[in-house]
């Protein structure tokens, strides 16, 4: 398996993981009823500021930020930004397991759907290889 494949892998962990954290911090954080007006921001703000739950994902965005800059700085867009999809898979687990959310069949057969995409994108890099190693041949007449 391609070492960008790998590492695209552990950066889509980071983001699911990420996100579900972050979700559960923002519920918390939205419990503030009321207008929804300056002070209700200053105090999402600061209430935002010591949510562990808010800071972790919050982190765990920035460093798969950080892979999918490493990656993209390395790789065509084409490729990484549609294999990126695949977090679709990691975060309805994570958000199942760790949320206790009900994931329908339906959300299964879209995530399978999008796994069956970032399949036909991955083929397409492999597709591209071959056609940069056939050599160009010209013949003479």
């Amino acid at each position: 398996m391609p070492k960008f494949i790998v590492i695209l892998l552990i950066a889509l962990l980071f983001e699911a993981v990420g996100v579900v954290f972050l979700s559960a911090g923002l519920k918390d954080l939205n419990k503030d009823e009321g207008p929804f007006n300056g002070a209700k921001i200053v105090r999402l703000i600061k209430r935002g500021a010591t949510n562990k739950s808010f800071l972790i994902g919050l982190a765990m965005e920035t460093v798969f930020f950080g892979f999918l800059c490493f990656l993209l700085a390395r790789e065509d867009v084409s490729l990484i930004w549609p294999l990126t999809a695949l977090g679709f898979v990691f975060t309805a687990f994570a958000a199942k397991f760790y949320l206790g959310e009900t994931v329908s069949w339906v959300r299964w057969v879209g995530i399978s759907l999008i796994v069956i995409g970032a399949g036909i994108t991955t083929y397409s890099e492999k597709v591209k290889e071959k056609k940069t190693e056939t050599p160009n041949v010209e013949t003479a007449h």
